[in-house]
């Protein structure tokens, strides 16, 4: 039987773990966290439990196709609501927009907030984001190994359609006059840690992904990595909490297992990581792990962090949908500070509402910063100060802050920054390491890696890492 040691349980790794063990395979899967999910986290505040990570399920056929392999039904598993209002947006300017899965919709929304023409930008963005997907997805998403090579003979002359050398921003900039509807979708560069004026134009794929629906999990996010670990057990799979890796191990030029910092041995045909690549590069696994790979970090700027805010309470004055942004009055002076290492002072404020009284607010920030305690009282009046600007005002009971320094402790070697490597020109997406690596027998999996950061590119590297173990089976 093939042996496999897993290193995480974030999404990455239960989905590895629940297709090897599907697979028949001796599968032990280390987690230091007390809880499996990585960047699922749920924080408990005032007896309430309030998601802390992500807030939603995207691109649900990923996850289904997951559980379908290991002979599962997600529907038996999990219980999800689609969002009839993907987010609501606000401008301290008093205007607003309900975005939609539904293009059509969404144009008749857009037309009635900015005006014809820009509906009719919306329509084109629209279309161009399907074709970016549907080029993308089949050749770049799902394949072992990024490379710009690679993807020319995959893609062939449909490449010409995703504009991989342009700017997110710049490429906005022929859709839409208005500045607001500019700043709306150039959001989709932070859900890879990114700035919009460096990030590729090929991330417009996202509004797609939307387009195909967005779902709450009921009972929290936590369950979507609940059940991963429930469904892996009980195929076999044996996981470990509370239980951190000091090192992988090699001999004779091939992986041979970890090592638990408690000293226990667990000898393994293969390891996947599913760490942070920095915890890796930076020999925290040990130099087997380092010298595997070596140069995959040439050049990679950390992502961005984030200042994040639980809170109980109540609040007045504005409708809330499950997602809501209010946005900066200048995106250039929002995304220059992160750029020079200051949290913004008027920043774009998330604040997700999931049932009464929870609410989940996020405010981008630099990686390596480390806010005192002034800083994060700063960062919580600017947020409470651009929401009350926009027309809500949030009476808070409870609070916990979480801010990169935080992050940098629940994931070593990461400097807080919570998607890998940041896109900062149309290279960084072919730069982003695959699933192999120089140690015959490791291979990488999880956000840092390719295809890149959120649930299900994460679950895909999962996919792809226990699909080149069993291509050696």
């Amino acid at each position: 039987m093939t042996r496999v040691a897993i290193i995480g349980a974030g999404i990455g790794g239960l989905t590895a773990a629940l297709l090897l063990a599907a697979r028949g395979c001796e599968v032990t899967l280390c987690e230091a966290a007390a809880t499996p999910g990585g960047k699922l986290h749920t924080i408990i505040l005032d007896g309430v439990a309030i998601d802390s990570g992500p807030t939603v399920l995207t691109l649900r056929p990923v996850f289904e196709s997951i559980f379908a392999e290991a002979g599962l039904s997600l529907a038996d598993h999990l219980d999800l609501t689609p969002l009839d209002c993907l987010a609501r947006h606000a401008w301290e300017d008093g205007s607003g927009l309900d975005l939609f899965p539904d293009t059509a919709r969404n144009a008749d929304a857009i037309g009635v907030f900015a005006g014809l023409e820009a509906a009719r930008g919306y329509a084109a963005f629209a279309l161009k984001s399907r074709q970016i997907f549907e080029t993308l997805e089949p050749s770049f998403l799902q394949v072992p190994q990024p490379g710009l090579g690679g993807l020319l003979r995959r893609a062939g002359p449909g490449l010409a359609r995703v504009s991989p050398f342009t700017t997110l921003w710049g490429a906005l900039a022929g859709y839409f006059k208005d500045a607001r509807l500019r700043q709306l979708f150039a959001r989709y560069a932070t859900y890879c840690g990114s700035s919009p004026f460096s990030a590729p134009a090929t991330l417009m794929l996202i509004a797609h992904a939307e387009q195909r629906g967005v779902w709450r999990i009921e009972g929290g996010m936590q369950q979507l990595a609940e059940a991963f670990a429930t469904q892996a057990r009980a195929l076999g799979a044996v996981l470990h909490l509370d239980t951190p890796v000091a090192e992988i191990l090699a001999r004779n030029g091939r992986v041979s297992g970890v090592r638990l910092a408690e000293g226990e041995i667990v000898a393994a045909d293969y390891v996947i990581a599913n760490a942070d690549l920095t915890a890796l590069g930076s020999g925290l696994f040990g130099s087997a792990a380092r010298e595997a790979v070596a140069g995959m970090l040439t050049g990679a700027k950390p992502s961005l962090s984030a200042v994040t805010f639980a809170a109980t309470g109540s609040h007045s004055g504005f409708d809330l949908a499950h997602h809501n942004l209010f946005f900066s009055n200048d995106c250039g002076a929002e995304f220059g500070a992160l750029a020079a290492g200051r949290i913004p002072g008027d920043p774009t404020v998330y604040l997700c509402a999931p049932g009464p009284g929870r609410y989940f607010a996020l405010i981008n920030a630099p990686p390596g910063a480390s806010p005192g305690t002034g800083e994060v009282e700063d960062s919580l009046s600017a947020t409470l100060l651009k929401m009350r600007n926009c027309g809500l005002e949030l009476d808070i009971a409870g609070l916990q802050a979480t801010g990169p320094t935080d992050f940098a402790r629940r994931f070593p070697a990461s400097r807080g920054a919570l998607y890998g490597r940041a896109l900062t020109g149309w290279r960084d997406s072919f730069n982003r390491p695959g699933a192999r690596t120089r140690l015959p027998g490791l291979l990488l999996a999880g956000g840092s890696v390719h295809p890149g950061p959120g649930l299900p590119m994460a679950a895909l590297s999962g996919r792809v890492a226990a699909h080149c173990v069993l291509a050696k089976i």
